[in-house]
């Protein structure tokens, strides 16, 4: 055992052999000092790379020592020796041993050994590389695409592209079970990441889910629950039970529910209650209302429980859409003490935020606390808490309005006691909007009376809903037409909230009916200026540019709507009718067709879009569109007409006779379609049908000329003499009497005025010619009905009324008759053609026998 002891920073040998003796002695060639003035130095460094030349023979290593031992190194001057320490003495070097160093590798060897001998001591094997189809690589490389696929997989279906997202999922899954095959036959089974494993199916399965693909989402599922080494995994079965659900396979739905059930601990209290839930759903469809109420009660007994003064007390539940279901069901089974129960039961629960929330009040009014509150009352949390308020508002209006016609005799002893419920909740600020949608059922009830009491009641309360109220009385005085009371409590309105849209529609109305159309314009407008989606002012405001012939504003107030309302078959009527008045019939005709779309069993706007295409010259377009109206709407006499006299301008007056037959069922005091009638069976030929048509119309209207003259001209045709005379003299006598009793009407509106008198004779002398102008006019119409003008349904129609008109007021004895479809047209016959007769009767010679005694 050798010891060493360092004194004045000397070692000292305790034995004679030390080989320590002079380690740590100071060698003078380290020293750095005056390197600079060292030539040898120098011209060291002015070499390549700071090479210079060896002086000596010694063989090159990091370090050369005495006795041939390597060390790290060290710059010697004169002998370019690199070394850490020199042990050298003024006696014999000695090798001292490198204890220090022999587990690195490095050997000690005799002074003046080869160079080949120093370097092949000093090599180190270089590391070997991993081999790149090792199975720990191969393991490896597969889980990280397996991680980067469902993460592609996540994103896809994130952004909606659920087709890829399924692909991708696929492809994970593939390569998880290459994953799994792996780890097996390389690490075994214990190696398995299952975690993995149980994330890829689940994922693969909700892909299946999304994508409607049933099935392969249940077997899925169903594979991953099966599976023993996934603990917690039966908790799946409400997926799967949500998947029957959706396929309406609702038995099993429930089963799958309480199976799940049965596994979720009472701990998890939250996720039972959804479940439940989801089971009281399923019941609802099947028609069980016991069971889905049953189910409902179990959710809403489960409230959260707190320690009070050392008693456990059940605090109010949160769950509104489940009271409101509990009241659905007690509502479908009739049970009226339920009703109100579950009523009663709703308005317990409470809001999670309600509005006098401390986290949202100045206590110390603090204006840096007040800076904070007015940020976070707009924040995403905050209006998400006032959209829970919102729906719970809703569940309980709902809720009333759904029990209270039956929960008590009548529905006002209802509705009232579900105000007292309300007014004695927390929720007492419904009680008014409770009252509003009293008046609005009376109003749905036709019960104005009282809708109109309910409401003014408002007037004398001050409450946020007076606007409201007045609102809805003006809009019920508006449709009784009392305009003042209206504009009334459109002011009232108004004065109560002036941002109030629909009371500034109110107040346009009212302008609007007094014909004061700018000001309805600005109020119209400054209602839109509030509320953009007022679809009510954009549509009056259309209108007034409408009757202000604006038609372009017009457009783009009804266009702009459109874009709202985009079933809306009075804004598309709008957009056609102003293209109609504009002149752009080929527009109107596009949006009257799109107007057939949406009403296609409207009778008056197929008739209007037959109209236009008649105007267009498409006669077969406008047939079309009149035979429509005419099988929705066969009473409709404008279309019967118009049907009518297209059969007789086609010349096919038999087939026009049935139309004509229609309109005198329609209208039986009217002559006029019986004689149309009766002439289109002489066109047709029908002679003898026609006589006893005209018969008929004499017998039911014994003073009508016009049918007289037609029954003195068909008998004359047919040959019947003595009836031809008969009708003559009854021709003449109901000339005279009417004459007679025109003159008597005549006499007794004379007045001792000569100017009365002028006026009397002159109006006379215009009655008198007032017959044969009518006939001209009637047939100038069936001319231009002939002609195929655009406008000869409607020739055809004013003809036929100008000759019953004509038939009516004929003042002069006169036997000539124009038949009310015009003259019959000529054709070429295969027999021998008849002498073309004169069809004025007053052209006739007639004989002394024929005259009236």
């Amino acid at each position: 055992c050798v010891c060493v002891c360092v004194v004045g920073g000397k070692p000292r040998a305790m034995a004679d052999d030390d080989l320590y003796d002079g380690f740590n002695d100071f060698d003078s060639d380290l020293d750095d000092a005056g390197l600079e003035e060292d030539e040898a130095f120098q011209a060291a460094l002015r070499t390549s790379h700071g090479n210079r030349p060896r002086t000596g023979a010694r063989p090159i290593g990091t370090a050369f020592g005495r006795g041939g031992r390597l060390n790290t190194s060290a710059l010697r001057q004169g002998t370019a020796r690199l070394t850490t320490a020199a042990a050298q003495s003024q006696g014999e070097a000695v090798n001292r041993p490198m204890t220090s160093v022999k587990g690195a590798g490095f050997q000690s060897s005799r002074a003046g050994s080869a160079v080949g001998e120093v370097q092949s001591s000093t090599q180190v094997p270089p590391l070997e590389k991993r081999a790149e189809d090792s199975p720990e690589e191969t393991i490896k490389m597969i889980e990280q695409k397996v991680h980067k696929l469902m993460e592609e997989s996540a994103v896809a279906a994130s952004t909606g592209k659920t087709q890829e997202a399924l692909e991708k999922a696929k492809e994970a899954s593939v390569n998880e079970r290459l994953l799994f095959k792996q780890r097996e036959q390389h690490l075994g089974p214990d190696q398995h990441n299952f975690d993995l494993t149980f994330a890829v199916y689940v994922h693969l399965a909700h892909l299946y889910q999304r994508c409607d693909m049933f099935a392969e989402a249940v077997n899925t599922y169903m594979t991953v629950i099966k599976n023993k080494s996934f603990d917690r995994a039966g908790r799946l079965r409400v997926n799967v039970g949500n998947i029957y659900f959706r396929q309406k396979k609702y038995l099993q739905a429930v089963k799958q529910y309480r199976m799940a059930l049965d596994q979720i601990p009472n701990t998890h209290q939250e996720m039972r209650n959804r479940v439940l839930c989801n089971i009281g759903h399923a019941f609802v469809r099947m028609g069980q209302y016991a069971d889905a109420m049953t189910a409902y009660e179990h959710v809403l007994d489960q409230t959260p429980v707190k320690e009070l003064e050392g008693q456990e007390v059940k605090m109010p539940g949160t769950d509104f859409p489940t009271g409101f279901n509990v009241v659905l069901c007690y509502f479908a089974l009739g049970d009226r003490d339920k009703m109100k129960k579950g009523f009663s039961t709703l308005l317990k629960l409470r809001l999670p935020a309600p509005e006098d929330d401390e986290r949202y009040l100045n206590l110390q009014d603090n204006p840096q606390v007040q800076l904070v509150l007015d940020v976070i009352k707009g924040d995403n949390l905050r209006r998400s808490e006032l959209e829970v308020q919102r729906r719970a508002e809703k569940y309980i209006l709902t809720a009333a309005k759904l029990i209270s016609p039956v929960i008590e005799p009548t529905f006002a002893a209802g509705f009232d006691w579900c105000l007292d419920a309300v007014r004695g909740s927390v929720y007492s600020q419904l009680a008014a909007e409770l009252e509003i949608t009293k008046a609005v059922s009376y109003l749905k009830m036709k019960e104005f009376a009282q809708a109109i009491e309910t409401l003014k009641a408002f007037e004398k309360k001050e409450t946020k809903l007076l606007s409201t109220a007045s609102t809805n009385l003006s809009f019920l005085y508006f449709l009784e037409g009392q305009y003042s009371q209206a504009d009334k409590y459109a002011e009232v309105a108004l004065s109560a909230d002036r941002y109030n849209p629909h009371g500034l529609v109110n107040k346009g109305n009212c302008v609007f009916v007094n014909n004061e159309l700018q000001k309805a314009i600005e109020y119209y407008t400054e209602a839109l200026s509030i509320d953009a989606s007022c679809t009510e002012a954009l549509y009056n405001l259309g209108l007034v540019h409408k009757k202000l012939q604006q038609y372009d504003d017009a457009l783009d107030c009804f266009e702009k709507l459109q874009l709202i309302l985009r079933s809306s078959a009075e804004v598309v009527f709008q957009i056609a009718h102003c293209y109609e008045l504009m002149g752009d019939v080929p527009q109107a005709i596009e949006w009257f067709s799109t107007l057939i779309s949406l009403v296609p069993t409207d009778p008056n706007v197929l008739t209007h879009l037959g109209e236009l295409f008649d105007r267009d010259n498409d006669k077969s377009q406008a047939f079309q569109n009149h035979l429509e109206a005419y099988r929705y709407y066969p009473s409709d006499i404008a279309t019967i007409s118009w049907l009518g006299a297209y059969y007789v301008e086609s010349q096919f007056a038999e087939k026009a006779i049935q139309y004509f037959e229609r309109a005198a069922e329609v209208q039986p005091g009217e002559v006029k379609w019986r004689l149309i009638v009766a002439s289109c069976q002489r066109r047709a030929g029908n002679y003898q049908q026609a006589l006893e048509t005209y018969k008929g119309i004499h017998r039911d209207f014994p003073e009508n000329i016009e049918c007289l003259r037609l029954l003195v001209r068909i008998s004359t045709d047919l040959g019947l003499e003595e009836d031809a005379v008969k009708f003559a003299a009854d021709l003449k006598k109901s000339e005279k009497a009417k004459e007679l009793r025109e003159k008597r009407e005549t006499s007794a509106s004379r007045t001792s005025s000569g100017v009365r008198r002028s006026g009397g004779s002159g109006r006379r002398a215009g009655r008198t010619n007032s017959g044969r102008e009518m006939r001209d006019a009637g047939s100038a119409s069936v001319e231009r009905q002939r002609s195929g003008g655009p406008s000869s349904r409607q020739d055809s129609a004013e003809s036929m009324d100008t000759m019953a008109s004509a038939s009516a007021s004929t003042k002069s004895v006169d036997a000539s008759y124009n038949d009310p479809l015009g003259n019959m047209p000529q054709r070429p016959r295969t027999a021998a053609r008849r002498a073309d007769q004169d069809d004025d009767w007053s052209n006739e010679v007639l004989g002394d026998d024929l005259l009236p005694e």
